[in-house]
């Protein structure tokens, strides 16, 4: 008897080594060859969401020229109208007897305006539309990068009174224009990264976008927008050309259509090494903190 209970009771025991094996064969394994950075994560996350980009942008273009009389043509009237403005007032003192000044200040407006609305656009953008993040998944680079190619819109539109301007003072459109993609990508990478990085701070200290407005207005004149270089002495012209990424991001961007020419290979590597290294270091730490701004918008 003793041996039959004995017998019935190893049967029914439960086999402690098989469901230990199988609570492991079920449970996950941590595979550090698997995962993936927060930065690539972040990449693969806004390539996977680009329709939402691209519904960003459009709903950003709409809201903006709804309600407007002129609609798309005041982005066009806008620079014009501004690069008349500092075109009559520094004309006297920067224009010397360069009838084509005009073009020059429109060239360098079109690039700086872009900058400064981008990286204003994506601070704005993170701030007002983060409450998102609390309600669905979304990429947190998507406010950043809809803010991008919403000024990709709105600088394409604005070539357009550039080249009213160039017919109008009788200088002819030249075929060195058409390498301006490669300044406009490089002026978009670095306007990325820093709109990315003053977003990052923006989140946790509310008075950095009231500052950075400060900011850009300084640098709107330590860059060639209104002024040339040969107005510039030596000693200052090289601290700029040090300090001062958007000094060859603009010019980069004039040169083609101002002088006509194709830039020479130093100023493309100088632009491209400022493009990559701030989009670079805003895309590493916006991604590393891009999980807590859940919590602080």
């Amino acid at each position: 008897m003793d041996a039959y209970k004995a017998a019935l009771m190893a049967a029914t025991k439960p086999d402690i080594k098989n469901n230990n094996m199988d609570k492991a064969a079920n449970s996950p394994v941590y595979d550090s060859a698997s995962q993936v950075t927060p930065e690539l994560e972040e990449l693969r996350e806004i390539i996977r969401y680009r329709n939402l980009v691209g519904q960003m942008v459009r709903r950003d273009i709409l809201t903006r020229y709804k309600r407007s009389v002129l609609g798309v043509a005041w982005t066009m009237l806008n620079p014009l109208g501004t690069s008349i403005v500092l075109a009559v007032i520094f004309s006297s003192v920067f224009g010397g007897s360069d009838k084509s000044y005009p073009v020059y200040v429109l060239a360098g407006l079109i690039a700086w305006n872009f900058f400064s609305q981008t990286t204003n656009a994506a601070i704005v953008n993170l701030v007002w539309g983060g409450g998102l993040l609390n309600r669905i998944y979304i990429p947190r680079t998507v406010f950043g990068v809809s803010a991008i190619g919403t000024g990709l819109v709105n600088l394409t539109l604005s070539l357009v009174p550039l080249i009213i301007i160039m017919l109008a003072y009788s200088i002819p459109l030249p075929p060195s224009m058409l390498i301006l993609p490669i300044p406009i990508l490089f002026l978009a990478m670095f306007s990325l990264g820093v709109g990315l990085f003053i977003s990052s701070l923006a989140i946790y200290y509310s008075d950095v976008a009231e500052m950075y407005q400060i900011v850009l207005l300084a640098w709107f004149y330590l860059s060639p927008v209104i002024f040339k270089d040969e107005f510039l002495p030596p000693q200052v012209l090289a601290a700029i050309k040090i300090v001062n990424p958007m000094y060859h991001m603009i010019n980069l961007f004039r040169e083609p259509i101002y002088e006509g020419r194709i830039p020479d290979l130093t100023e493309f590597l100088v632009s491209g090494l400022w493009a990559i290294t701030a989009l670079l270091i805003g895309w590493i730490v916006f991604s590393r903190r891009a999980d807590e701004f859940a919590y602080r918008v």
